[in-house]
């Protein structure tokens, strides 16, 4: 792909306000609309206090819901009207945001992204509201085979971790929550230091820096409350295995998983290319290869990594009938000792290194795409010039060094399982 197309120093613009809040803006004339993208540090769920998880999403949700010159109702016609949206979520870490409008909308647009991040009154009744639609989405991901295993493997992983909490964990904490703990949470976190907002599209970069300015530069808040230190995230000493019962279900989930790098890690990139070699490369790599072409046990098996700003968890998962739960799992096992012991062959890590960089112009193609890039440059502070030299540092990773990763993250029998189905007979209730 000609450097030309990829964001550069050169073209992409990045102003620190005085208040601490990052703008990039990157210019693209080919159509006439706008992405705003970006996030606020210090306001993730590893700031919920014991007892009120889920507190931090929930602020989240909530931004929009009113603000000191609008209603929840009113930001909606305000959105509607322009044919733009606008929306938040929360994550581990950060709070994230997006939107798009037409570019003669983008003032417009900025000054509600300003009200919801400075001035939602949190009105009681959409706090209830919203708490309904938040406790009827838990009660269906409750029953959803692939959640309930993934939230059983994590919760081993992570036991005593901010990473393994659990669904039940934050049902509890969402019945719990008042007006006055968003408030609070609010007050307390978000502040523009540290703030990164990110702007593609039909504008030029000077004019979207005015115009986040204008929208946000006078903004002043406390400083921001220090990162909660992480307890140490190890994987266990010999497998753990959580089963969860689900009556009624057809299917059955399998998470296996161990801790892997944050984004951060030095050997962050040879773990990724491990992984596509593993679970996402053709019909999902070797986990796929196995488990459901050859032996044909599964709807889906794959892997993913998660590699964000601490250790997340790199996981194989698999779709199956109950009935081939035991063979699949074997089959799992199986591979990974394989990966472990063997790595991957040359040529396997130059199909992935060739995919990982044919597929950098479509992630680019689109203003969206060429925001969210930004927005991860910035994240993880590295460099404007990333996407420029991407192909050379993808080609630069040896087989050795994805061969260290495997063997750094992965180690034999030393993972968490989460099955969750319907019950084997021995797990079925008396009558």
């Amino acid at each position: 792909m000609p450097h030309s197309t990829l964001p550069g120093p050169d073209d992409t613009l990045r102003v620190q306000l005085p208040n601490g809040l990052v703008v990039l803006a990157r210019a693209n004339f080919a159509s006439p609309s706008v992405v705003v993208h970006g996030y606020l540090p210090h306001t993730g769920a590893v700031h919920d206090p014991p007892g009120r998880e889920g507190l931090a999403e929930f602020t989240a949700s909530m931004l929009l819901r009113g603000t000191r010159r609008r209603s929840h109702q009113a930001i909606f016609e305000a959105l509607e009207s322009m044919a733009a949206n606008l929306g938040f979520a929360g994550h581990s870490h950060s709070t994230g945001f997006r939107g798009r409008s037409l570019a003669e909308d983008l003032p417009a647009l900025l000054d509600l992204l300003a009200e919801a991040l400075r001035a939602p009154t949190f009105p009681a009744d959409e706090v209830e509201k919203r708490r309904d639609q938040v406790l009827t989405g838990l009660a269906i991901r409750s029953q959803d085979p692939n959640a309930r295993a993934a939230d059983a493997a994590l919760a081993a992983l992570y036991d005593g971790h901010p990473y393994g909490r659990t669904l039940a964990q934050v049902e509890r904490g969402v019945r719990g929550l008042t007006r006055d703990d968003l408030v609070a949470f609010h007050a307390r976190h978000y502040t523009p230091q540290g703030l990164v907002l990110v702007i593609v599209g039909a504008v030029e970069p000077e004019q979207a820096v005015d115009l986040a300015r204008t929208a946000l530069g006078d903004w002043q808040g406390p400083p921001p409350p220090e990162e909660p230190p992480l307890p140490p995230a190890q994987p266990p000493s010999d497998e753990v295995q959580r089963r969860v019962p689900l009556p009624g279900k057809s299917q059955s989930d399998i998470v296996l998983a161990t801790v892997g790098p944050s984004r951060l890690a030095a050997d962050y990139l040879p773990a990724a290319l491990a992984n596509s070699v593993l679970g996402r490369f053709g019909m999902m790599g070797r986990i796929g290869e196995v488990v459901r072409e050859q032996a044909g046990l599964a709807y889906y098996a794959y892997s993913t990594l998660a590699g964000g700003p601490g250790p997340g968890p790199w996981e194989v998962i698999a779709g199956v009938a109950p009935e081939n739960v035991p063979r699949a799992l074997d089959l799992i096992r199986r591979e990974l000792l394989r990966f472990i012991e063997h790595g991957v062959t040359p040529q396997e890590l130059a199909d992935v290194q060739s995919q990982a960089i044919g597929s950098l112009p479509l992630d680019l193609a689109t203003n969206a795409g060429v925001a969210a890039a930004l927005v991860h440059v910035e994240r993880y502070g590295l460099g404007l010039d990333y996407y420029r030299t991407y192909e050379e540092r993808i080609r630069a990773v040896t087989v050795a060094q994805v061969q260290a990763a495997i063997r750094h993250y992965w180690q034999p029998g030393q993972w968490a399982i989460g099955i969750a189905g319907p019950p084997s007979p021995a797990e079925e209730p008396s009558s």
